[in-house]
């Protein structure tokens, strides 16, 4: 059976530990829902945001959706509301997520640990996963 293309790819820091360990182990359930991922440093990746007008120094900064129709660039905390709303069971994440005052507290988390994911996975032990290749 031939899978279908992705509607989108959720864009991850493939030198972030924690980013590189979870973002795959999420992989199959993102597939069923029509999310591809990619590593943000992959060439294709690349060219596809700074044609959207992302800087190179800023490729890192957050987690992307790639929409794959429009060429749509959804960044941060954003990304994770576009993914939970396309999961039913993760329908009540993403109500919460755009609740407001909760929506603030969201945003906010998601920014805290985006600035500080390298510390969370040195503190954790948790080095980048290598790439297949």
């Amino acid at each position: 059976m031939i899978e279908p293309a992705p509607v989108a790819w959720v864009l991850y820091d493939g030198a972030c530990g924690f980013c590189s360990r979870w973002v795959p182990f999420w992989k199959d359930t993102l597939a069923k829902h029509g999310l591809g991922i990619a590593a943000l440093e992959e060439p294709w990746v690349v060219e596809r945001l700074r044609a959207r007008g992302i800087p190179l120094e800023n490729l890192l900064d957050d987690l992307r959706i790639l929409v794959a129709e429009t060429g749509d660039v959804i960044p941060g905390a954003d990304a994770y509301r576009f993914a939970f709303r396309r999961i039913w069971w993760a329908w009540p994440l993403y109500v919460l997520s755009v609740t407001p005052g909760f929506r603030r507290l969201f945003d906010r988390g998601y920014r805290t640990f985006a600035e500080n994911r390298y510390r969370v996975s040195k503190a954790c032990g948790i080095a980048p996963r290598p790439r297949a290749g």
